[in-house]
């Protein structure tokens, strides 16, 4: 298996990010297709517009966020198999927008990820 990784998609993109995949549901503003340097965008693995309305990126909502984000990953298994399969021979930069490098959907697809692999 190669490395997954996360990062903020205003972060400048680097040769050792390998297969770049957004994993927000809105695309992130002020930054053009050009520069996001894409190869993928997964919005349906992204939370719904329900729970990302609802968590707001509140730190005190985020243990709940994790465990309803998790739920909602387990009805998108071929977008998390697509993920696995590229894994197998590319390294993976999961990219997302928000502010928080710690308390975002990133953080939590990464570690649901590592614990299917």
């Amino acid at each position: 298996m190669k490395s997954l990784k996360i990062k903020r998609i205003y972060e400048l993109p680097s040769n050792d990010d390998g297969i770049r995949i957004l994993v927000d549901r809105l695309w992130p503003r002020g930054i053009s297709k050009d520069k996001a340097h894409l190869d993928y965008w997964f919005k349906e693995i992204s939370p719904s517009t329900e729970l990302r309305e609802w968590f707001g990126h509140k730190k005190e909502y985020f243990e709940e966020f994790k465990k309803k984000y998790k739920q909602e990953l387990k009805s998108e298994p071929d977008e998390i198999k697509k993920i696995e399969s590229l894994l197998k021979e590319h390294d993976v930069t999961l990219l997302y927008a928000a502010k928080d490098p710690l308390l975002n959907q990133a953080v939590v697809l990464k570690d649901y990820i590592e614990k299917m692999i």
